[in-house]
């Protein structure tokens, strides 16, 4: 049979929930990693479209991009 020791069942299970806690740590750097990446994607896209507005003097879309703009760094707090 093969048994193993509680000291060695323990040392098992606190390894095991070591690798979890690191496991999800890790996803939630990688989240946050994306998350970032995609907000200063969309801002400089914005910022791209706001400067094409005012270069065309079209103040209807600049205020609408301008909004939207403020509206994203609100959303995630930047």
């Amino acid at each position: 049979m093969n048994e193993k020791s509680y000291t060695e069942l323990m040392k098992k299970n606190a390894m095991k929930k070591k690798r979890l806690k690191e496991s999800y740590v890790l996803d939630l750097y990688i989240d946050m990693l994306l998350s970032e990446v995609l907000l200063e994607t969309e801002k400089a896209k914005l910022m791209k479209e706001i400067d094409h507005s005012l270069d065309e003097g079209n103040q209807s879309a600049f205020i609408h991009l301008s909004k939207k703009y403020i509206e994203l760094t609100k959303r995630f707090g930047t």
